[in-house]
């Protein structure tokens, strides 16, 4: 029967407070897990069941993070939010065409995002009807029949093709090639919005545009470098990587504005011991709680130690070998930090010099250390040069391309990564297009896409006319929403591919299509049997992952058949390409990835039976750094030593929007960040109780905030609470994506664009 529950709005008067100063993991991630589990799942054997099988050779990959899977995981391979994210797909609840008769997109749009996705897994394929302002069903054969006519009818430069990070590589493969051969590269993806500074940074460094860590240097590492990653929460199964760790005294060192408890202490819920006497493993050994925005300081600090202490010792600190060896660059760097004044570093940071000597000392005294990151590196104005700094750091003792060190970005979506890898780019040089050309026999386009920004900033000028969606919610997770909204409704074409509703999808073109797909823990069976996909984690291991549940509608189609359908609506047949044949049976779509890059998948199906999954080779892992501008790993001069982008002004506070420990990007669970005292709401600012005194307000007073921002645009957030918070002074923190509305489309990261969402430019209003 479908749920048509009121809206549950969260409302002030509903916050409750409560402390919390234990662990991550333990009963409290039990709790959480089973209020989920109870209000979602269809009965506790098959979330059984199926939490047996997640993260698992024969299993499936996990839907939520990009943490790697181990060849030997433990007995149960889950965390608290993959877990949670698991019962979320497995739900009960059906979101009907019945729904969708009752309700117009005006009245949903009232609804909170929890509630929409609440409605449970879509079961039929929709189309708006403008006259009603509601969805109602329509037949497979329509949708596809009109998507084609409609982009035939619009110029491919006009169309962008977005991809969420949760596509399988399978998909994502045909949805790049369907873009291209239909005749544009816009195919702006979620990386665009989180890591794209890791691809560009990465790149210029080191001549590799992911990290070079897999899961054994973990076993090999001396020291770990944590910086603007909030393990507790976006990524927990690693916890069961830091444990043994720490365990056996590894110096681990973290640079994060908040105390994320996650990495200061974990009970292993799988440890009975640990659960019933209730200890813990404490995480952080050095814990420095610097001002957002401000790790271009504290790694220039803690390099200005080294290479001075370097002086003073005669070499007796850096890798001098390696760095004359392999690198390019850093007798410019070494005076660039020479020169630079503690007191600035300081005055940006808001620590101690002696604190930072002391993380730069550690460093010093280790033989191999893996520098950990997460979006409080990228998601600023200046994202890049921090990823610059993080190699730099490491550069100076030869901390890449060795066992137990190295850069280890942490992705989020759990295929956003490997999506990259076979094609969804919207940079031309990162694809092989010769290639694709010689393998199909088309003419590729060789003129740059337009990643998320451009396709925002298109969306807004009237130059993009269509938009495809792979997964995702892209309306609510880009930035100045509250401006993209009404240009949204101006676009010919919208095709929304999804499993759950969500706001995006409330939001109608003048030809809207809702297209239901199944999820991969379900059983996808085609005319050459079960089928199998697979996905590449964060450290560039390659998975296989197996369905076996039910599908929740008989009206579901695989995303590979959908957007085969798409393909053969309004693509002229093709000799070389048979997209029915692939769809039949995708061993055939692994075939076509193998031959467009052999240099990765080659035996693309048999090494699948590999446990824990095979290696995509890395360059930079073993010190080959040909692929960067000099041929050698490059130290790039940060030039500043802030990377918001901007000046601090009285009154001026750096916003960081955050991620709660019952939500998973734009998906929320519910209003539980027990990790932060927090329930009930996430209308919430987070603020020091001095610069809650200062600015004259009360602990618990409902306040707006305004983004400060040169070109005349008036950006606000009203009805936040004010809630007294361990939190540097200067810095705000706010609920991601609700205050997305503050982010300016301009406030993004040189270079790789990204949107700076960890250091924007805010203003206290009172209300």
């Amino acid at each position: 029967m479908t749920e048509t529950a009121a809206p549950n709005s969260s409302t002030l008067s509903e916050l409750e407070t409560h402390h919390h100063d234990g662990p991550v993991g333990g009963w409290g991630s039990l709790k959480g897990l089973s209020a989920v589990a109870l209000r979602e799942a269809p009965n506790p054997i098959t979330l059984a069941e199926e939490l047996a099988r997640q993260n698992k050779h024969g299993g499936f990959m996990c839907v939520s993070c990009a943490w790697s899977k181990p060849a030997k995981p433990n007995p149960a391979e889950f965390c608290e939010n993959g877990a949670k994210a698991t019962a979320w797909d497995l739900t009960r609840h059906r979101c009907t065409p019945e729904f969708f008769l009752q309700h117009t997109l005006t009245e949903l749009r009232g609804w909170p995002d929890f509630d929409l996705e609440h409605q449970g897994r879509l079961t039929a394929p929709m189309r708006y009807d403008s006259a009603t302002d509601k969805y109602v069903e329509c037949r497979w054969e329509d949708a596809f029949s009109e998507i084609g006519r409609e982009l035939k009818a619009l110029e491919p430069k006009s169309v962008v093709f977005y991809a969420s990070g949760r596509a399988s590589l399978e998909t994502s493969y045909m949805y790049s090639l369907l873009a291209r051969m239909y005749g544009c590269n816009n195919l702006p993806d979620s990386s665009n919005m989180c890591h794209e500074s890791t691809s560009v940074g990465l790149k210029q460094s080191l001549g590799a545009p992911v990290g070079t860590v897999t899961l054994d240097d973990f076993k090999h590492t001396d020291c770990i470098l944590f910086f603007g990653q909030n393990v507790g929460s976006n990524s927990p199964r690693m916890l069961h990587e830091l444990q043994p760790c720490a365990k056996r005294g590894v110096p681990i060192i973290t640079f994060n504005p908040l105390r994320e408890r996650g990495l200061e202490e974990f009970t292993n819920p799988q440890s009975p011991l640990q659960m019933v006497t209730g200890s813990s493993t404490s995480i952080s050994t050095q814990y420095y709680q610097l001002r957002a925005g401000s790790d271009i300081a504290a790694m220039t600090g803690m390099c200005k130690w080294l290479i001075e202490r370097d002086d003073a010792t005669a070499g007796g600190v850096l890798n001098h070998d390696f760095i004359s060896r392999y690198t390019s660059g850093f007798e410019e760097f070494a005076a660039f930090c020479r020169s630079v004044d503690w007191k600035d570093i300081e005055r940006e940071t808001s620590l101690p010099c002696g604190g930072i000597e002391t993380a730069a000392a550690t460093y010093a005294n280790s033989q191999a250390v893996i520098l950990v990151y997460g979006m409080g590196l990228t998601q600023h104005r200046f994202g890049v040069q921090n990823v610059h700094m993080a190699c730099n750091l490491l550069l100076l003792r030869g901390n890449v391309g060795k066992p137990g060190a190295g850069p280890c970005p942490v992705r989020g979506h759990s295929n956003v990564q490997g999506q990259r890898t076979v094609g969804i780019t919207e940079k031309p040089e990162l694809a092989p297009l010769d290639r694709l050309a010689d393998q199909f026999n088309f003419s590729p386009p060789r003129k740059k896409g337009r990643n998320t920004v451009e396709a925002c900033e298109g969306i807004l000028s009237g130059e993009v006319r269509g938009f495809v969606s792979l997964g995702g919610n892209f309306i609510r997770a880009i930035p100045d929403t509250e401006r993209m909204e009404p240009a949204w409704k101006k676009l010919r074409l919208s095709v929304q591919i999804a499993t759950k509703l969500n706001r995006s999808h409330l939001v109608p073109g003048e030809v809207t299509y809702l297209l239901p797909c199944l999820s991969r823990i379900e059983r996808d069976v085609q005319k050459s049997g079960p089928q199998t996909v697979t996905m590449e984690d964060s450290t560039s291991v390659i998975h296989p992952s197996f369905g076996e549940v039910e599908p929740s509608s008989k009206d579901l189609l695989a995303e590979q058949v959908i957007v085969a359908r798409m393909a053969e609506a309004v693509l002229a047949p093709n000799p070389r390409l048979d997209w029915s044949s692939w769809t039949d049976d995708y061993a055939r779509i692994r075939d076509a990835i193998a031959e467009t890059y052999p240099q990765w998948f080659k035996d693309f199906n048999t090494r699948l039976a590999e446990p824990g999954g095979f290696y995509r080779p890395n360059k930079a892992r073993e010190r080959d750094f040909s692929d960067t501008e000099t041929g050698k790993a490059n130290f790039f001069l940060p030039g500043r030593i802030s990377a918001t982008g901007f000046l601090d002004e009285p009154g001026l506070f750096r916003l960081m929007t955050l991620r709660s420990n019952d939500q998973f990007n734009t998906t929320i669970y519910g209003y539980e960040d027990r990790l932060r005292e927090v329930s009930g709401t996430r209308d919430i600012v987070f603020m020091n109780p001095d610069d809650i005194l200062e600015c004259g307000l009360k602990d618990g007073e409902t306040v707006g905030l305004a983004t400060q921002d040169p070109d005349g645009i008036c950006r606000q957030k009203l009805g936040l609470k004010v809630f007294a918070y361990n939190i540097p002074r200067g810095c705000l923190g706010a609920y991601y994506p609700e205050c997305n509305v503050l982010v300016p489309l301009s406030h993004h990261a040189e270079e790789s664009k990204v949107p700076a969402g960890k250091s924007v430019p805010v203003r206290i209003i009172r209300t």
